[in-house]
């Protein structure tokens, strides 16, 4: 069960200066010294208890969180690295980001195990059967801090929820292989080199055949679920109603046809034996 923190949270001061980190989506995130400052919504508690009992298990690829500060935002490790906002470099193309990628959400999923119970609401999201782990629900190179071509940390936990490890492997093949239409400007390769690199991916991961197929089926339900989700905010966010207005919602409804329309070749490389 999750704990409003927000009664008896700890408070720490500021720092003398501020620098606007990019990406950060529809938040404004900072960094101040070797920290960083994000704004704080009604989950933001529950997250704090997963990095916690994620960090606890021994999985030191989340930021630490060390409660708020004077402005009331939360406090979080800065991790030293890059981040793989779009458009993205070469090194985060890699096969060695893309297999990184695969075993640091491994490594997050097998550590959220323990706590999947005892976290079982207080998420901006419902839990999603069958429950399995906690969802980080956005991975994605936004959402990954690379050193060294390497996947090192994940971000960025609005969207965590419990759910089944399909859901996250979904979204990140469409990320990370990416299953991409030609239209897409974050888009690359042609659907022999997406299929490959999703199939690299799940093998990073160590999927079974059966969870390779799991992932494959709900890439399109996953991307249906974000369109729902960016129609519904956009009512009463701006920044969703912005987005919807510069082409994104337009840009996952053509990705979501493609992958309908290439299910056949994925299929051969991405679940076959």
């Amino acid at each position: 069960m999750a704990h409003d923190r927000f009664e008896d949270r700890e408070v720490f001061g500021a720092g003398p200066s501020e620098e606007t980190l990019e990406g950060g989506g529809v938040n404004v995130v900072v960094r101040v010294d070797d920290t960083v400052r994000r704004p704080v919504h009604p989950w933001t508690p529950t997250v704090h208890l997963l990095l916690a009992a994620v960090r606890a298990q021994g999985f030191t690829g989340v930021p630490a969180a060390h409660g708020y500060d004077e402005q009331g935002r939360e406090i979080l490790d800065f991790v030293e690295g890059a981040v793989g906002n779009y458009p993205l470099t070469d090194e985060v193309r890699s096969v060695e980001a893309l297999v990184s990628a695969a075993k640091l959400l491994r490594g997050f999923h097998d550590a959220t195990m323990h706590c999947v119970a005892d976290l079982d609401e207080g998420w901006q999201q419902t839990a999603l059967e069958p429950v399995e782990v906690i969802c980080h629900s956005d991975f994605a190179p936004y959402n990954c801090v690379f050193r060294d071509g390497q996947a090192v940390a994940l971000i960025d936990f609005d969207m965590a929820r419990p759910g089944p490890r399909s859901w996250d492997l979904a979204y990140a093949l469409y990320r990370f292989a990416p299953l991409t239409a030609p239209e897409n400007p974050d888009g690359f390769g042609d659907i022999e080199m997406q299929a490959s690199r999703a199939r690299r991916f799940l093998d990073a991961y160590e999927c079974t055949r059966e969870l390779r197929a799991d992932a494959m089926n709900a890439v399109v339900p996953r991307l249906r679920a974000l369109v729902d989700f960016m129609r519904e905010a956009a009512e009463h966010d701006a920044n969703f109603a912005d987005q919807i207005e510069a082409g994104h919602l337009d840009l996952y409804l053509t990705d979501i046809a493609y992958v309908e329309n290439h299910r056949e070749a994925l299929d051969r490389v991405v679940t076959g034996s």
